[in-house]
């Protein structure tokens, strides 16, 4: 199949385990992964891992994407530094392509007005209010939360995220999707079974 990439926005910073899962598994569908920064200079994560981008946020088009993921960082809390990549998630809502954002992601989007209308979570719900953001009635106190194209989590939860990425673009669904959640997340023996059946 041919399938747009998948950006993923890097910075330095960034929560190394919040998206291991989710791109791992993308890639094994056949989508390409393409590390996107605020320019092409190297990111180091919080783990010290060296990475380079592949694009800069700049040259990043909605409508050559599958979606864009926002990992979690501490820079999303200590300044504007990351408010770009923001205002990029903002571009892909409003072109109807996926955005999805973990732990501080989500607080990017939340001062960017971006869950103020939305269902949403994160790690807890007064690190969003932190933000003076105006959707607090839309928390929704769970692992991930999918509403329309946007899909957030806290920090806990990469393999709910992961599950919700793969739900939205159909890489799993059904008992399969299912089956790949209680795989990871619960280590059910029973699951891997079911994905081995089935191909995955």
């Amino acid at each position: 199949m041919n399938h747009k990439p998948v950006y993923l926005a890097i910075y330095d910073t960034l929560a190394d385990w919040e998206t291991g899962h989710t791109t791992a598994h993308l890639a094994r569908a056949g989508y390409e992964i393409r590390t996107v920064g605020a320019s092409l200079a190297p990111v180091k994560s919080v783990g010290g891992l060296r990475i380079q981008p592949d694009i800069a946020l700049d040259d990043v088009r909605p409508e050559d994407a599958s979606l864009l993921i926002l990992p979690g960082a501490d820079l999303w809390d200590t300044g504007d530094d990351l408010a770009p990549f923001a205002r990029k998630a903002r571009q892909f809502l409003d072109a109807d392509v996926p955005v999805a954002a973990i732990c501080g992601g989500t607080a990017g989007l939340a001062r960017e007005g971006l869950l103020d209308d939305r269902a949403h979570t994160s790690a807890v719900s007064f690190y969003l209010a932190a933000t003076g953001y105006k959707g607090g009635e839309r928390y929704v106190d769970a692992d991930a939360v999918t509403d329309g194209n946007l899909i957030t989590a806290g920090p806990t939860e990469p393999v709910a995220f992961a599950r919700e990425v793969f739900g939205l673009l159909g890489v799993y669904e059904g008992e399969l999707l299912d089956a790949w959640y209680r795989l990871f997340h619960d280590s059910d023996v029973e699951a891997y079974g079911i994905l081995e059946a089935a191909g995955k």
